[in-house]
């Protein structure tokens, strides 16, 4: 006859606490994505006055993940130690907690550094409806849960989301950095989900999985300029004829001018702030009617309130200037922070 162990006993007590938080849980799944909501705020503004709760709330979400991926294991050594056997029903439930957890929390950060005008609209309106879907159960279990090449994708997406903004704050890389390793990171993280997909006993398993990996690899680093820069924004940008450089200052704003007025000159003067206080390199790509036509090279320091402010100034132009023209300030990586528009007109009589 089996003996039940102190730990097992233990656990036994515990079991009927861990069952009714988890049926609370899902009576108010709705209650954790608005708490993880307010968590990534919270966050957000805790960067800013470099607080460490803002770094111990990012070390909560990675380690959600970590024990999601190894959610098998985890199972395994319940049932073993302490004879405590998960249902397959709790498994999804806390793997769609951990979807809401991880969307609502990176969400704050995208708003605040979207440009709305600009291909960043669509990957953060796509992030705006996996939140949504990830609260509303009809849709999660029935139409993503059910496909799983589907959900394996919802899978990596989010966990691409979170990484991007934890792993800036833990290891205070630059925007660059955080991408490339957010990239490598959800692939790997991935790859139990990705392993599940494919039939088992196949010789081209191996070299398919490879090449899935690559392929999602490679699209995200292409639409890489889609994907906004979370903790870093533009605060200020300002196309002039004169900056102030003792007093770090622009004049006044142009949006029109004439191609007479151009041969001045044009300061474009910009304010990034990078709440972290990482050095980072910034780009200002000038562009006529679409085509690039200069990029000059800045670098940045993070720390002030404002946001720190540099300037380019730009004294040669194509032979024929008149158009729309916007400056871009982007990333080393190309990731747009931010951009501003002016229109170059014909002179009069000409």
């Amino acid at each position: 006859m089996a003996t039940k162990t102190p730990d097992t006993t233990k656990m036994a007590r515990l079991q009927p606490v861990i069952d009714w938080l988890l049926a609370v849980f899902q009576r108010h799944s709705g209650l954790m994505a608005i708490l993880a909501f307010v968590s990534g705020i919270a966050s957000y503004v805790l960067i800013d006055r470099k607080e460490s709760i803002a770094q111990f709330i990012a070390v909560f979400m990675l380690a959600s993940w970590v024990l999601l991926v190894a959610d098998s294991w985890l199972r395994a050594s319940l049932a073993q130690r302490f004879g405590w056997n998960l249902s397959p029903i709790v498994i999804r439930f806390l793997t769609q907690l951990v979807h809401q957890e991880s969307l609502f929390f990176a969400l704050p950060f995208f708003l605040a550094v979207t440009s709305w005008d600009h291909g960043q609209a669509v990957f953060t309106g796509l992030l705006l409806l996996c939140a949504l879907v990830s609260i509303i159960d009809p849709l999660y279990y029935k139409v993503l849960a059910t496909r799983y090449a589907l959900f394996v994708a919802f899978h990596t997406f989010a966990l691409f989301i979170v990484l991007l903004v934890i792993l800036p704050l833990l290891l205070q890389l630059t925007t660059q950095q955080s991408l490339i390793a957010a990239i490598i990171a959800a692939l790997l993280f991935s790859l139990p989900s990705l392993d599940r997909v494919l039939p088992p006993g196949r010789w081209w398993r191996l070299p398919l999985l490879f090449s899935m990996l690559c392929l999602m690899a490679f699209t995200l680093w292409q639409v890489r300029s889609w994907i906004p820069p979370a903790g870093i924004r533009l605060t200020d940008i300002t196309i002039s004829h004169q900056v102030d450089t003792e007093q770090r200052l622009a004049g006044a704003n142009i949006d029109q001018l004439t191609v007479g007025d151009l041969q001045q000159g044009l300061y474009a003067w910009t304010a990034v702030r990078a709440p972290r206080g990482l050095r980072e390199q910034v780009h200002h790509v000038w562009i006529l009617n679409g085509r690039e036509v200069d990029r000059i090279v800045l670098d940045i320091r993070g720390g002030r309130e404002a946001g720190y402010r540099a300037w380019s100034h730009k004294l040669i132009f194509p032979p024929y200037p008149a158009g729309n023209w916007q400056v871009q300030v982007v990333t080393e990586s190309g990731r747009l922070i931010g951009l501003t528009r002016f229109q170059v007109l014909k002179d009069p009589g000409l």
